[in-house]
């Protein structure tokens, strides 16, 4: 199968300004998720979809392919990465002849993954051709709730389980595709990241907290790596 790897980087961020490019303990933050993707040995093409031409220098310096620029449509702050993606995949249809079965997501402001968990994601979608997608999800036995429709508060735990320890109670999955998600093409086509049938690879980390989006996140990213050893790509 033809597996492709599409990171979505636009350049109008505006939390933290030129984030995808911003120097991180000597590296541009963009280029810790080109190089997962490089390192996965079931990826074939590894994609850059921005509208800048600084990140796609970025882009193509650490070894990702920039084809072209995203429209300034697609990459304001009401586009969705789904609409992106699904640019992305036409784009390559239509230009190149070049039809990918699977899309690989990866998020560049998500850098504690490891490389198990992409490739993991798309072997578990080639050897089930039932499933639409595969994906990465963080473990947690906390207790959540959520407002309904009339106001009120409702668990989202089973009842029956939320008052047992931690150990002993049913695990919730915080969906991390932007750490790794395997999706079929047809999905993209279809407007959306993640199909109906999936499956979630649960993981458990140190770091997972860290998804860059502030100064601060930023900060406490470089502080993970220099103090405390944790290597992008190698350690969660």
């Amino acid at each position: 199968m033809k597996v492709c790897c599409i990171i979505l980087a636009r350049g109008g961020s505006k939390g933290l300004k030129n984030k995808n490019i911003l120097d991180v303990c000597g590296k541009p933050l963009l280029a810790y998720t080109i190089e997962a993707s490089l390192s996965s040995k079931n990826i074939d093409r590894t994609i850059v979809s921005t509208d800048s031409k600084k990140i796609a220098e970025v882009a193509e310096r650490y070894g990702a392919e920039v084809p072209f620029l995203r429209p300034s449509l697609l990459s304001n702050d009401s586009a969705t990465s789904e609409v992106a993606l699904q640019h992305a995949l036409i784009w390559l249809e239509d230009n190149e002849q070049y039809y990918p079965d699977i899309i690989v997501y990866l998020q560049p402001t998500d850098l504690f993954r490891t490389i198990d968990m992409i490739e993991n994601c798309v072997d578990e979608l080639i050897a089930d051709s039932n499933l639409d997608s595969v994906f990465v999800g963080h473990v947690t036995h906390k207790n959540f709730w959520k407002i309904d429709s009339y106001g009120k508060f409702q668990p989202l735990n089973d009842e029956n389980y939320s008052h047992l320890p931690r150990q002993e109670k049913p695990m919730i999955l915080r969906e991390d595709t932007g750490l790794a998600l395997a999706t079929r093409s047809k999905v993209i086509h279809g407007g959306s990241r993640i199909g109906k049938n999936v499956k979630i690879l649960p993981y458990e980390s140190e770091t997972n907290f860290v998804d860059i989006h502030s100064q601060f996140d930023l900060d406490l990213t470089k502080v993970l790596i220099k103090d405390f050893k944790k290597s992008p790509n190698k350690e969660i």
